[in-house]
């Protein structure tokens, strides 16, 4: 089972707010997830980022795929260089 590290939609319409999740990648984009492990919320000035820094790199040493975006917002907080 390849497993991503990604965003689900959540929030209003034209007022998005994305959870960080983790998930298997044959699932929907707003399916059911494996773990929660943080929230981004782009419509803030600055965009407002929360992420569990232990369960993001459990998931990424177990081999977990961030897509792009996520990979950008994890290199914002630090965890991976």
């Amino acid at each position: 089972m390849a497993v991503k590290i990604r965003l689900t939609r959540m929030g209003k319409k034209k007022n998005p707010f994305y959870r960080i999740v983790v998930a298997d990648e044959r699932s929907r984009r707003d399916g059911a997830p494996i773990d929660e492990i943080g929230y981004y919320d782009p419509m803030t000035t600055p965009a407002n980022v929360k992420i569990d820094a232990d369960k993001a790199t459990k998931w990424l040493n177990n081999g977990a795929q961030p897509t792009d975006t996520v990979r950008s917002l994890l290199k914002k907080a630090d965890i991976i260089k």
